[in-house]
């Protein structure tokens, strides 16, 4: 989503993206970026809740009509409902919601890039 709103911006179409993984949209270098730290697959807030939802939209839209400065982040005012234990399966270096086969995967290729680098060739 963040690459298609920077090709947008780029032809002249103004965009706002809602997320939640703020560490990638950020990097990707949008114009316009309303955060909640919610987890994923709900970057307008918790389902059923249609007034935070309407709110965290009239934000992204205040946003676009207010951002003075490119990449702007604007952080919503909202705790998810159920605290923070989603970050615990997310967060962490376990990876508890990866099998054994592709954790296993993740660390050749994560020993495999750490050479590379190590050699100059990334």
């Amino acid at each position: 989503m963040s690459l298609v709103a920077r090709h947008l911006e780029e032809n002249g179409i103004p965009t706002v993206v809602i997320g939640t993984a703020r560490d990638s949209v950020e990097h990707c270098g949008v114009a316009r970026f309303v955060f909640t730290d919610f987890p994923l697959g709900h970057p307008v807030g918790e389902p059923a809740k249609v007034d935070m939802q309407r709110q965290i939209f009239a934000m992204a839209l205040d946003l676009l009509e207010t951002a003075t400065v490119p990449r702007t982040t604007l952080r919503a005012p909202f705790d998810w409902s159920g605290g923070e234990n989603w970050k615990d399966l997310i967060f962490t270096e376990a990876q508890p919601f990866q099998d054994q086969e592709t954790e296993r995967e993740w660390k050749e290729k994560k020993e495999l890039y750490r050479q590379l680098k190590q050699q100059g060739k990334v």
